[in-house]
């Protein structure tokens, strides 16, 4: 996540154009909106289109419309689910990426543009053209610079930093919550997350209702995070890490967790998953 944020801030300085790939609920939307907010079209529109979500005639005319576009002069155009472009669309995308101009919906007066285009699918897109659904030409410039953003299931260290993320605006928006207990955590560090940041999300409000003000536990938890703890063996304490060593590093690091895990040489999932299993550890 660090060398993606470095890219964010790399992508500010240009205007190249970016393809964002990962599993749904990855946040791509997100690493658009921070690529615009960050580069010299910050002041300008930010316009998100989701490729797959409207018919091909309504998609066209959302993008080259007779009277008012997406493609507003200054700004970012985000195509979200890209791969979904009808190919008539496709051939018009891609003359304004060649050319920086294009024709309304029925209309004949030659229109230019200055907008950045960012695109992002769930997909492979190199698949894609291949099976004959996306243009190669496009893919191309579309392409040229590509961030992966990886499942949750590939980053469990971030689990408990996003948490206390989520935790923290609930308290913003008014929410009463004291947070989590070390077994909830636990559980959520291990689940697997199909459906990744935006999935934690939802488990979280869902607690944050369930558990009425008081310390989130793992029965606050959805069914699914509860049904997967059920049907997981648990791993008991893990070998790297003992009671005494842990007790150290958590007196030492003032009960900083993340302080206590690099202390121990271990990732903070790790620690987090010994402390549930280690009731006697405070």
């Amino acid at each position: 996540m660090l060398q993606i944020y470095r890219q964010i801030r790399d992508m500010a300085t240009n205007d190249y154009t970016v393809h964002i790939s990962g599993e749904t609920g990855t946040g791509k939307e997100l690493v658009a909106a921070a690529i615009h907010n960050e580069s010299r079209r910050g002041g300008n529109p930010f316009v998100p289109i989701n490729c797959g979500a409207l018919p091909e005639g309504i998609l066209e005319s959302e993008l080259f419309g007779h009277v008012k576009g997406a493609f507003t002069n200054g700004g970012t155009l985000f195509l979200d689910e890209v791969t979904d472009l009808p190919r008539v669309v496709q051939a018009k995308l891609l003359r304004v990426l060649q050319e920086g101009t294009f024709e309304r919906v029925g209309g004949e007066k030659t229109i230019s543009v200055d907008i950045r285009i960012i695109s992002a699918t769930n997909r492979d897109l190199k698949s894609e053209v291949k099976k004959g659904n996306f243009r190669e030409d496009l893919y191309y410039r579309i392409n040229v610079v590509p961030i992966y953003l990886p499942p949750l299931t590939n980053r469990r260290n971030d689990i408990p930093l996003l948490v206390e993320h989520f935790l923290n605006k609930a308290i913003e928006e008014g929410q009463n919550t004291p947070g989590l207990s070390k077994e909830a955590l636990a559980i959520m560090v291990d689940y697997s997350w199909p459906g990744n940041v935006r999935e934690l999300q939802s488990a979280l409000r869902f607690a944050l209702v369930k558990s009425s003000g008081r310390i989130i536990k793992p029965d606050d938890l959805p069914l699914e995070l509860k049904e997967w703890k059920r049907k997981r063996p648990s791993p008991g304490p893990s070998r790297k890490l003992d009671t005494e060593s842990v007790r150290a590093a958590l007196t030492q690091s003032g009960d900083n967790k993340a302080k206590a895990a690099r202390l121990l040489g271990v990732g903070r999932a790790t620690l987090y998953r010994f402390l549930a299993d280690s009731p006697d550890v405070s």
